[in-house]
Order: structure tokens, then C-alpha cells, then sequence
């Protein structure tokens, strides 16, 4: 068992313990928040029930690649991130420092600002630096479509994380490999968890970021997940990129609480950063942070994401990317690039994590990544 699932059965038997004395659980994955009434789409209710019971099941056995080429010694890789302020970015940023030590590369993280301009900039100076490989972390390659042009004509390997819209290799951009869950898979069991949760009764607000197409996208297959259930309602979709986050969600929470009070009960984001910093509007308004709105991250599942989640302060639950993982699913692709080698094709399947099955951990990704891929590079 890994050792953050370990309080994971402890958590699990008080629950049933409390369950048994008829105590009220706390936050269960069912119970329902919004109407007591009979759910609004009984088909759609029983499907999205199925799929979060699976999602939410803790044991995560690696099920990513075994084999593959020895590791190639001496290289170098650049990793372009978004913004160093997006938790999920950095944090895979982490983990491909880390597996690049182990092989034995150099690694360097340059810190794209949040803006075109910084991303094009940082682009720019990546390709002086003439690396073996550049990672495209959390930005579209098409705001730097020339200099990623460059980088295919020197023979520089291009990874994107969160770059394109599926996950795998890609032919315009031109990447190796794109390292992403499959995003419609997040989007649905988001959505689910609120038909789940809600007993298929939500009001709902939506939070994107429509200047990243691969964020765009998740939030369109929300939206179109939660209209499969006629008693969730979309109240809001909010856009607001990233960079501008911290910025303006005080005076949009504000501005949703005043459109939509009570009626207002769940929220998704494509990502867990909105929460934070949504969370002193609705304390200021008098909300409960383990009360409605219930909100999931869709995206990344970071340490202050979990801390939130199992504090039940202002989050309940996120769908994380095992980001250190696939921080070394990045050198691992890399490794194949060079090696001459075909991408591994492995995906991490979607989780959604609680406070009722964390088991207080501050991260997820599957049990046994490290030594898999270690015994992979011959280390």
C-alpha cells in the first residue's frame, strides 16, 4: 500500500463507524446539498454515482510503461512554463528536475510570466540555449508557432504538458508527446461528482480560461456533462485566465453572490488555483467553507488544492494530475526521443480526491512510479 493511502483505511472505517451510529458522514460523495426532492435525471444520476464510486477508489497501482530504452546520459532539456504561479505547472516542473538528476541531464525551468509576450520571450531564449528537448508546459504552442518551427528544423525534441488538446504525440504543432489525462475524461467526472453529489439537483458556476484552448475545452465538456442532468443548472460561466486570477475573483465571487445568493450550490474550475483565491470573497460574504458552494477543481491537484480538500475549506474535491509523475513521464518520453524509440502511449487514469479518501496526503500519482521508471533507465 502507498504510505499516503495508509490513513486512507483509517478514514474509511470511522466513516463506516459513523455511518452505523447514524451519524452524519460529513461530506459523502451522495449526499444530496441542493433540493430533497426526487432527483432531476434518475438515468444520468445512476451513471454518474457508478463513475465517481470507481473514481474515488484509493489503491492506484502503477499502470504506466515497463519497458523501454536504457537511459541516454549527458543531455539537456529546457522546460517552458506558463507561469510559475500555476501550482500544476510548477509542479510538474519539480518533477522533471528530479527524474533529470537521476539520468543524469540537465534541466532548466524558465518562467513564461503568464503572457504571450513572456512565453514567446522565454521561447526565444530556450532555443539560444540549444537544448535536446524543450518542454511546452501549460500554454498553447501556437502563441510561439515560428520559434516552435525553429526547434523542429535544429532537431530539438518538443514534450508539451497541457499543450494540446489530447494526450500523445502531435503532428501540427509538431510534439513527441503531449502529457495530459484525457481531458474529456476530467471534464465528465467533474461534472459527475456534482450530478452525484447534489442527488442531481445544482445550481452551478463554471470558471475557465478561454485564452488556453485546451482549458476552453474542458469547461465546454463540463458544461456539456452537467446538461445530461435537467435538475443541475448552469448559472454562471465565468471566464477568467489564469494570469488574472488573483487579480479579479474577489469582485466576481462578489458579483456571482449577488446574482445568485442561495441558488448558487456547486462549482467547477479547470483548475484548483480559483478556489484559493475565491475563497476570502465567500468567507467575507458569512459562507461555510465545508458548505455550499461545493466546489471541484478540475485540474491540477496541487499541495494547496489537497490542503484545501482536507481542510473543507472552501473546496471539497479535485480530479489532481499526479503531476511529479508525469514530470518524469516527461524525461521518460524524452529518453525515447533520443533513444530513437516510439512514445510509451501511457495516460493516468482520472481520481478524484476528498477528504474522505486522501487520507491527508498533499498529492496523488500512482503507487510505484519512481522505481518503475528507474529500472526502465537502467539506473
Amino acid at each position: 500500500m502507498h504510505p499516503t493511502r495508509k490513513a486512507v483505511v483509517t478514514a474509511a472505517a470511522l466513516l463506516v463507524m459513523a455511518t452505523a451510529v447514524g451519524c452524519e458522514p460529513g461530506a459523502g460523495t451522495t449526499a444530496s446539498h441542493g433540493s430533497s426532492s426526487k432527483p432531476g435525471c434518475p438515468a444520468a444520476l445512476s451513471r454518474a454515482k457508478q463513475a465517481v464510486k470507481k473514481a474515488e477508489e484509493v489503491n492506484a497501482p502503477w499502470r504506466g510503461p515497463t519497458t523501454g530504452p536504457k537511459a541516454v546520459h549527458g543531455k539537456t532539456v529546457v522546460y517552458i512554463a506558463q507561469t510559475l504561479t500555476n501550482p500544476g505547472v510548477a509542479g510538474v516542473a519539480e518533477g522533471v528536475q528530479e527524474a533529470a538528476e537521476i539520468v543524469g541531464w540537465h534541466a532548466r525551468t524558465l518562467n513564461g510570466q503568464g503572457t504571450p509576450d513572456g512565453q514567446r520571450a522565454a521561447f526565444k531564449q530556450a532555443l539560444r540555449l540549444k537544448p535536446d528537448g524543450i518542454v511546452i508546459s501549460g500554454f498553447d504552442p501556437g502563441i510561439a508557432a515560428e520559434d516552435v518551427k525553429k526547434a523542429n528544423s535544429a532537431g530539438i525534441s518538443l514534450i508539451g504538458w497541457h499543450a494540446a488538446a489530447t494526450p500523445g504525440p502531435s503532428k501540427d504543432p509538431q510534439l513527441f508527446s503531449n502529457i495530459t489525462s484525457r481531458v474529456e475524461d476530467v471534464a465528465k467526472i467533474s461534472a459527475d461528482w456534482i450530478i452525484a453529489r447534489s442527488n442531481g439537483r445544482a445550481g452551478v458556476v463554471l470558471f475557465t480560461d478561454a485564452s488556453v484552448p485546451f482549458a476552453k475545452r474542458k469547461s465546454d465538456l463540463i458544461k456539456k456533462e452537467l446538461a445530461t442532468c435537467s435538475g443541475t443548472k448552469l448559472l454562471s460561466y465565468t471566464n477568467i485566465p489564469i494570469p488574472q486570477v488573483n487579480s479579479r475573483s474577489i469582485g466576481e465571487v462578489r458579483s456571482l453572490l449577488s446574482r445568485f445568493g442561495r441558488k448558487w450550490t456547486y462549482s467547477a474550475a479547470i483548475n484548483d488555483l480559483y478556489f484559493g483565491h475565491a475563497a476570502p470573497a465567500l468567507r467575507a460574504a458569512g459562507k461555510d467553507g465545508a458548505g455550499a458552494p461545493f466546489n471541484i477543481g478540475a485540474g491540477d491537484g496541487d499541495p494547496s488544492a489537497f490542503q484545501r480538500v482536507n481542510g473543507k475549506d472552501f473546496q471539497a474535491a479535485t480530479v489532481p494530475e499526479p503531476l511529479s509523475e508525469q514530470g518524469w513521464q516527461i524525461v521518460d518520453e524524452f529518453n525515447r526521443s533520443f533513444a530513437g524509440a516510439p512514445d510509451s502511449g501511457y495516460v493516468a487514469p482520472v481520481h478524484i480526491a476528498t477528504a474522505a479518501n486522501s487520507g491527508g496526503a498533499l498529492s496523488w500519482d500512482s503507487e510505484g512510479y519512481r522505481q518503475a521508471y528507474r529500472k526502465i533507465w537502467g539506473d
